[in-house]
């Protein structure tokens, strides 16, 4: 199982749809990218569930920087997927093919894996995090 992007005119994901491997071609069908595209009337790109931050999540070759999501933009030039810019002050990781904010969140910070820390919210007026009162 592959799944698919499907992009507009201006490169945005409008949807992701599951379709069949690359080396899962029957007779008549040379591309699944062209085929998925020409059935949908969008252009289409694979995309790797697996791939996060230019990171595949289980240790193998990451693909297109991060797998898409509706909203997010291909970005031809870098072969990548490519979030929406959270805030105008942050600037693009062109390694992880995300959005840094200009200064690093604390290191005291909300730590995900075993819920502790402080859940700082970004100020973009101040371009500053700020822990809740």
């Amino acid at each position: 199982m592959a799944h698919y992007a499907l992009l507009d005119s201006d490169n945005v994901v409008t949807q992701v749809i599951t379709g069949r491997d690359e080396d899962d071609l029957p007779e008549g069908v040379t591309d699944w990218e062209v085929y998925y595209g020409n059935f949908h009337g969008q252009t289409c790109k694979r995309t790797s569930y697996n791939t996060v931050g230019n990171q595949h999540l289980l240790g193998g070759t990451p693909f297109r920087g991060n797998f898409a999501i509706p909203d997010y933009t291909y970005d031809e030039a870098r072969d990548a997927f490519i979030p929406p810019q959270p805030y105008p002050s942050w600037v693009l990781n062109e390694t992880t093919c995300l959005w840094d904010a200009p200064v690093a969140l604390p290191d005291d910070g909300w730590n995900v894996e075993d819920g502790t820390g402080i859940r700082y919210y970004w100020d973009e007026a101040t371009t500053s995090w700020v822990a809740p009162d």
